[in-house]
């Protein structure tokens, strides 16, 4: 697979995917590559609308977390030009654990970690108020 077109953090994204490049077994490396080009390429076009692949397009099987968290690193240099972003994970309860990728400085203060941790939580409580209206209303919930 050729590199995609990159946006305009161009010099940080190829810093990154040439590290990915040489640390990750090949097939590893475009697996990669084919999870972050379509967003890649929506970055580069700056098309308003969600982001996502084809569920034909879907890779074979199961993706490591590992290639998971490398792709939403990729995708962070991409839009912020920095490749120091860090993935951190959040617990939060009764939840399964979030991931979050971040600055350096967020990553290491633990009352931004909260503050995050708050906002989920906040995010949670009003998608479950929403898919109780929905279901009160008939409407679809699983969307």
């Amino acid at each position: 697979m050729n590199e995609p077109n990159l946006p305009p953090h161009s010099e940080a994204l190829d810093f990154h995917l040439g590290l990915l490049r040489m640390s990750m077994a090949p097939e590893e490396y475009e697996l990669l590559l084919g999870m972050v080009e379509p967003v890649l390429r929506a970055l580069d076009s700056q098309e308003p609308g969600p982001v996502g692949q084809d569920p034909d397009d879907e890779p074979e099987g199961e993706v490591s977390q590992t290639i998971r968290d490398e792709a939403a690193l990729v995708i962070a240099t991409a839009v912020t030009g920095r490749v120091d972003n860090e993935l951190i994970q959040i617990e939060i309860e009764g939840g399964e654990p979030v991931r979050v990728v971040t600055d350096p400085d967020t990553a290491s203060d633990p009352e931004r970690r909260r503050d995050i941790a708050d906002c989920i939580r906040a995010r949670y409580r009003e998608d479950e108020e929403l898919r109780g209206i929905a279901e009160a209303s008939g409407l679809p919930t699983d969307l």
